[in-house]
């Protein structure tokens, strides 16, 4: 320390003795003792996002929500396409004003001539310009699903009615359901075809709100409860085992900590209000109310992804249920903090939260007849460019049998009518 501060105190001199009309501030060297400020060694923030980054990746599901990502930008293109009513195509050079509403990262031209079984290019035989339509592969296809949709609107009827049974007044919003209108297999004019044909269920209070006519307590079983079952009478298993308990499906490569599988069979014995059970909510201050009321919108997340067509949902929308369903927390968190039953995937420009044990190698365990007719709407899409020999053939064939009659009297700014 001497031998410092001597030197401290010639640096001193000489500086003060080179420029005397300046002051100049004794230099403070580098070393272990004389730091006057003390670094604190800081414990890393855990928050939702760090969790999202750290998490263990599921390959298949997240190359299933690419793929999924792809068919939904084809439907957005279906549906602003057949909003023209200039007829049943529309020039390449107006759907390129529709890259951003289609929630594409290429160009329109690029995205249209990449899946030649999905759109037909062609030239307008009196504009010249070049014109897309959908094919007539995907054009049967969105009927079989419009088919299969009302096949299945007695089961659609039951899932609105579980929905509602779960809401805490018995209510729901309308514009709520129209964002997850696809994930719950309904219609596009599921207002009158549905709520309004079933009014014997259905009750509009507001314009923007329905009720539940009549609870049906037929309907109060819940599909965890029947998986319950199952592993109680196959497995043998001990009733206080799985009273509560929930499927833990891990990701590949999960690392499991010391102490979490206590922690994890501590959280599958403790009791919470079911989905459908009408009780008074637990009281968050009370002891175990966190986690008694965490556990509770673990299992209506559950339910509800259950009643899902795809059994997976965007986690956006999931936000707009918060309210009605009562649970005043952080979905996007408490998803993370339970990565055997729920997965959120990243991929594409929203996040999506798949439910584990309903899928397998990137497909559904026990499929229904809406996901069969979108999964062969996905095979077409996957097939990309490759056997495109046979659409030819169709094209030359189609080309040479061609009446075109073209509407004068239709103006606007589009293509004129074939």
């Amino acid at each position: 320390m001497r031998i410092l501060q001597s030197l401290r105190f010639s640096l001193y001199q000489s500086n003060n003795s080179s420029h005397p009309s300046t002051i100049c501030l004794p230099t403070t060297l580098f070393g272990p003792f004389n730091s006057s400020t003390q670094k604190r060694w800081k414990k890393p923030l855990v928050s939702a996002q760090t969790r999202l980054e750290d998490r263990t990746r599921d390959t298949q599901l997240d190359k299933l929500t690419t793929q999924l990502t792809k068919l939904d930008n084809i439907f957005k293109l279906h549906d602003l396409m057949s909003q023209r009513k200039r007829g049943p195509f529309v020039s390449v050079q107006i759907m390129s004003r529709w890259r951003k509403l289609a929630g594409l990262n290429v160009g329109i031209g690029a995205f249209v001539h990449h899946y030649p079984h999905v759109f037909e290019v062609f030239i307008h035989p009196v504009k010249r310009n070049l014109c897309c339509r959908i094919t007539m592969k995907m054009l049967n296809l969105i009927k079989e699903e419009e088919n299969a949709m009302k096949q299945c609107e007695l089961e659609t009827v039951l899932r609105i009615k579980r929905l509602l049974m779960m809401s805490v007044n018995g209510t729901l919003h309308v514009h709520a359901l129209r964002l997850v209108r696809r994930e719950l297999g309904l219609p596009e004019d599921f207002r009158d075809s549905i709520l309004g044909k079933y009014s014997k269920d259905f009750k509009l209070v507001d314009l923007e709100v329905v009720s539940l006519v009549e609870r049906d307590e037929n309907l109060g079983l819940a599909e965890i409860e029947k998986w319950r079952e199952k592993e109680y009478r196959e497995k043998w298993l001990n009733e206080f085992e799985t009273r509560y308990a929930f499927p833990i499906n891990f990701p590949t490569g999960f690392k499991i900590e010391r102490g979490f599988r206590d922690k994890l069979k501590n959280w599958q014995r403790l009791p919470y209000v079911k989905p459908y059970e009408i009780k008074e909510l637990v009281r968050v201050r009370t002891c175990g109310g966190v986690e008694r009321y965490e556990k509770r919108a673990v299992g209506i997340l559950h339910e509800f992804l259950s009643l899902t067509v795809g059994k997976m949902v965007e986690v956006e929308r999931l936000a707009h249920f918060r309210r009605d369903l009562a649970m005043e927390v952080n979905v996007r968190e408490l998803l993370l903090k339970h990565p055997g039953i729920f997965y959120i995937s990243t991929k594409g420009n929203t996040q999506t939260v798949f439910l584990r044990e309903a899928h397998n190698k990137g497909c559904l365990v026990e499929s229904n007849p809406i996901y069969d007719v979108r999964r062969k709407m996905l095979n077409l899409v996957l097939l990309g460019r490759r056997c495109t020999k046979e659409l030819h053939a169709t094209k030359e064939s189609d080309s040479d049998n061609v009446v075109c009659e073209v509407k004068e009297d239709v103006k606007g700014d589009g293509v004129s009518v074939i």
